[in-house]
């Protein structure tokens, strides 16, 4: 079985290289041994948490119903009800997937891979039988795992995951999320929705480590002012399970602290499925495959995208290395006419879909500090902004950074409705490199809530002085 391509992984990122490389002229093959197809985000991430919080959303209406001169009545929720719409959901986009895995542009092989030779894998199928598929080029896209720190009776406690969170069919009365990254705060915005005791607790000294200070602080002061109880800068020493509930002791500054929940989650990250790459000698740094602009591994028959080797761990961005990925491999091959492409994170988003929502894109202040590039700031709050007194939701700002010589727009962020969606309107104008004078003229219709980019820009352009 030759082929000129092969993909291991069959999520977003791997049918993404192997729709490229079929397009390039590739005889291709993706090798995916899951017991579901449709990969992390369909399966377990994206499309189900983002489910549940639309939910949670839609029944935090009902609760600020007589500010608006509404009566909602006895509102109530039905999490089994809730589960049985989230699978429904995640099942249809799982056969979508699979449709497009089994169409025939392709072959497309149930099993897990190893490799025993650079150019040759060995694929232990899912019925019980192995078969050795040879290769030109490689695309490694097995996606991540959950990590499970060293941390005295993490493993033995009962601690659920991400995974098992998403299956609950009742929500507990109390919850302890462990780590303030994207994943644990939404799912602590979904349980304190339905009046979970939600507490969260994050080693480092703010949630969502990477973002700006004030962009973090923001979401912080909307997260406690919901009832969330958040530790910081915290140490965990020990969790136990005591009766029915689970017992965490953590440092805390100067004081030993000890709470109990129902649940627990483990939210303390992902790390990179590796398995069948050991005798490939790939150079790992991070616990992840080392890539270059390129998406090529030390070796250079070899590419990866996704969370494998990451980048930032987030679907778009996956696709986008994984097609990168399938060019190149097609160049080398002789079966591209052109350039190799790279990888350009000068437009590097994500989003939180919490309770105010989060979403930057660009650079923040302290990667523009580090690179010695002169910029300005300028931010704009919610609480100021007609839309958002009249749709009663005044949490948050939003935040941009232009060059300070040229005016270029090199970041933004938001915390507040719709931040999700809000972002986009500077991914383009960042897209097109403009300035925050260009922004500042662009027409925004009255009252809505995109009108409110146009404050920070026009501060900026004159600070600018564009």
């Amino acid at each position: 079985m030759d082929y000129d391509f092969a993909v291991i992984g069959g999520g977003s990122a791997g049918y993404a290289g192997a729709r490229t490389a079929v397009g390039m002229g590739l005889k291709t093959v993706v090798v995916d041994g899951a017991k579901e197809v449709g990969g992390l985000c369909i399966l377990r991430g994206c499309m189900p948490s983002k489910t549940f919080l639309e939910s949670a959303r839609r029944f935090r209406m009902f609760g600020h119903a007589a500010e608006f001169g509404l009566s909602a009545g006895d509102v109530r929720y039905d999490q089994a009800a809730i589960q049985a719409r989230k699978c429904r959901l995640v099942g249809e986009f799982a056969d979508y997937r699979k449709s497009q895995l089994e169409d025939g542009r392709f072959d497309f092989v149930r099993g897990h891979a190893e490799f025993v030779e650079p150019t040759r894998l060995r694929v232990h199928s899912l019925d019980g039988g192995t078969h050795d598929i040879q290769a030109k080029t490689f695309l490694i896209a097995t996606g991540s795992e959950i990590s499970v720190p060293p941390v005295p009776g993490l493993a033995e406690a009962g601690c659920l995951t991400s995974d098992e969170m998403l299956n609950l069919t009742e929500l507990p009365k109390s919850l302890i999320v462990l780590g303030a990254g994207p994943v644990g705060l939404e799912m602590a915005t979904y349980c304190n929705a339905f009046g979970s005791k939600v507490t969260v607790i994050q080693r480092g000294k703010r949630i969502l480590t990477g973002t700006d200070l004030d962009v973090a602080e923001e979401l912080e002061r909307a997260i406690r002012g919901a009832g969330i109880s958040l530790y910081t800068g915290t140490g965990l020493l020990q969790l136990e399970r005591d009766g029915g509930k689970i017992k965490i002791v953590f440092e805390h500054g100067d004081e030993v602290c000890t709470l109990e929940a129902d649940v627990v989650m483990n939210a303390l990250g992902r790390k990179p499925s590796l398995r069948g790459f050991e005798t490939l000698g790939l150079e790992v740094r991070h616990g992840r495959i080392s890539v270059d602009t390129a998406q090529r591994t030390s070796l250079p028959h070899v590419y990866a995208a996704g969370d494998v080797c990451g980048g930032l761990e987030v679907v778009h961005i996956a696709i986008q290395q994984a097609e990168i990925a399938a060019w190149n491999a097609a160049l080398q091959l002789g079966k591209a006419n052109g350039t190799e492409k790279s990888m350009d994170y000068r437009l590097r988003l994500f989003g939180v879909f919490t309770e105010p929502q989060l979403a930057v894109v660009g650079a923040s202040e302290a990667e523009l500090e580090k690179m010695g590039i002169p910029f300005h700031a300028a931010t704009y709050p919610f609480n100021d902004h007609g839309k958002s007194l009249v749709m009663g939701e005044t949490a948050g700002i939003v935040k941009l950074i232009a060059e300070r010589n040229t005016g270029e727009i090199l970041g933004g962020a938001v915390v507040g409705p719709e931040a999700t969606e809000l972002i986009h309107e500077v991914v383009v104008a960042m897209h097109y490199r403009a300035t925050v004078a260009d922004f500042a003229s662009i027409p925004h219709y009255h009252p809505t809530l995109s009108e409110i980019w146009t404050y920070p820009a026009e501060e900026l352009a004159e600070a600018c002085g564009s």
